[in-house]
């Protein structure tokens, strides 16, 4: 069976290996950039910061669990595939003393309870997020996305633009590079009803998580991921048989149209975008990046993490938190220069 698993994920989310390397694609050099992180970092270092709350709201596509910590504009951070909330933990800390960071499961992940029959698609889950809005009564958001939460955020940002203070894509879903064929042997498996067994076999060895057959590659250093962590991403996906059959639902409508349904809205997104991309995905090709900043008019930077891999929001959180912080900092002063 382990050996069956170790197969079967290394077909599915393998990444690849810490300087970074920032390329321009818009406006703004690096010296206003890298200025306005330090003042930030200097402004912010004494003030206290909040502790994380974890919360659930109903909306018309469930009850919608996420996290959230600090106060002022709202920061929204969308995981993909596999995962919850708890990868933004990092950003939620360090981020809470400039934005109310929220970090939302989405729809068949997490502890988001939802229909049995209803849709789960990536276009389903963008709208969800303007109903989670609208139930929180959040007008706009800096929004942040990575891996399938990268593709989400874009079909967010596309079909409602007047929600979207900023918008950040890391490695992620772009045009038609997905589901990427290294993927498709883990969706033939979840197809035929092996996902169940699959996913205990990690919980029950986080050996197997780890592992370079399995989501090991996804991380630069795998040894470093802890126990808690693998348990918090995985033990809501098999909490209940249905919880289980939800996440097939998703894995099933994989299906790059999409993305495409979007391509010609997002090439008018005037949003200020900061395109940040993990050089060794081999999922995500970092040429993805570049078609990332040519076609969304308001790119204003892409910043390439050298040996980054899929999950580096998670590993390499200072050096993404930095951009997080300049791009904001940078949106927000262009946003009084425009205003009335």
């Amino acid at each position: 069976m382990k050996r069956h698993v170790a197969v079967v994920l290394l077909g599915t989310i393998v990444i690849g290996s810490v300087p970074c390397r920032t390329v321009l694609a818009g406006a703004y050099s690096d010296a206003p950039v890298a200025t306005s992180t330090k003042i930030s970092e200097a402004s912010v270092m004494n003030e206290k910061k909040s502790s994380p709350v974890h919360r659930s709201v109903q909306t018309p596509s469930g009850r919608i669990s996420y996290t959230e910590q600090g106060s002022g504009p709202v920061a929204l951070f969308v995981h993909g595939v596999l995962l919850n909330g708890y990868l933004w933990r990092h950003q939620l800390e360090d981020l809470s003393n400039i934005r109310r960071c929220i970090a939302v499961d989405l729809l068949a992940h997490g502890d988001t309870e939802i229909a049995p029959d209803q849709d789960v698609s990536v276009t389903a889950n963008s709208k969800m997020l303007k109903e989670f809005l609208d139930a929180l009564h959040i007008d706009q958001v800096d929004l942040v996305g990575n891996d399938s939460g990268g593709g989400i955020a874009q079909i967010f940002a596309a079909l409602y633009p007047e929600r979207v203070r900023s918008l950040t894509l890391t490695d992620c879903d772009t045009h038609d590079n997905w589901p990427p064929e290294a993927f498709k042997p883990f969706l033939a498996m979840a197809a035929a009803g092996g996902l169940r067994g699959t996913l205990e076999t990690m919980l029950s060895d986080k050996g197997v998580y780890r592992s370079s057959q399995a989501l090991g590659p996804a991380y630069q250093h795998p040894e470093q991921l802890s126990d808690d962590s693998i348990e918090r991403y995985l033990r809501p996906l098999v909490k209940t048989e249905q919880r289980t059959r939800d996440l097939q639902r998703f894995l099933s409508a994989f299906d790059n149209k999409h993305t495409l349904a979007i391509e010609a809205k997002l090439k008018t997104l005037q949003a200020p975008t900061l395109i940040v991309w993990g050089t060794d995905d081999v999922y995500f090709d970092v040429k993805w990046s570049h078609w990332l900043a040519e076609n969304i008019p308001g790119t204003r930077r892409r910043v390439e993490l050298q040996g980054g891999r899929i999950f580096f929001p998670e590993e390499r959180w200072q050096e993404f938190n930095k951009e997080l912080r300049a791009h904001w900092e940078v949106a927000q002063k262009a946003a009084r220069q425009v205003a009335p």
